[in-house]
């Protein structure tokens, strides 16, 4: 059984930095991409970014393009996300997500490509 367990979040002030880890166990994640998601009170899930098995591609929405940073360390099994310059619209549950198709070209925007999801972790920027 797949697990993705995500940790790092917090209560921060605008203008921090946080940086989530999504761990995998029951599936070496090498050649599966990797997504995070997040969710606001009140709002759909949205994509954040996607990055690729290969690392080649990555995605990013515009609205955290240039402030966030997806990566993968597939000798822990880990994908993590860098968030800098928080501001308090990035509040929101964080998910990471495993894309279900193996050694996909590209990674994918689409949360109906994700076949497993971790439980999220809170991120609250305070003004």
């Amino acid at each position: 059984q797949v697990q993705l367990v995500e940790s790092g979040g917090g209560l921060v002030q605008t203008g921090d930095s946080l940086r989530l880890s999504c761990e995998a166990s029951g599936r070496t994640i090498s050649t599966y991409g990797m997504g995070w998601f997040r969710q606001a009170p009140g709002k759909e899930r949205e994509f954040v970014a996607s990055i690729s098995w290969s690392v080649a591609g990555t995605y990013y929405s515009d609205s955290v393009k240039g402030r966030f940073t997806i990566s993968r360390d597939n000798a822990k099994n880990t994908v993590y996300l860098m968030m800098n310059n928080l501001s308090p619209e990035d509040t929101a549950v964080y998910y990471c997500a495993l894309d279900g198709r193996a050694l996909a070209t590209v990674s994918s925007t689409n949360p109906r490509h994700y076949e497993f999801w971790g439980q999220g972790t809170q991120v609250t920027v305070s003004s």
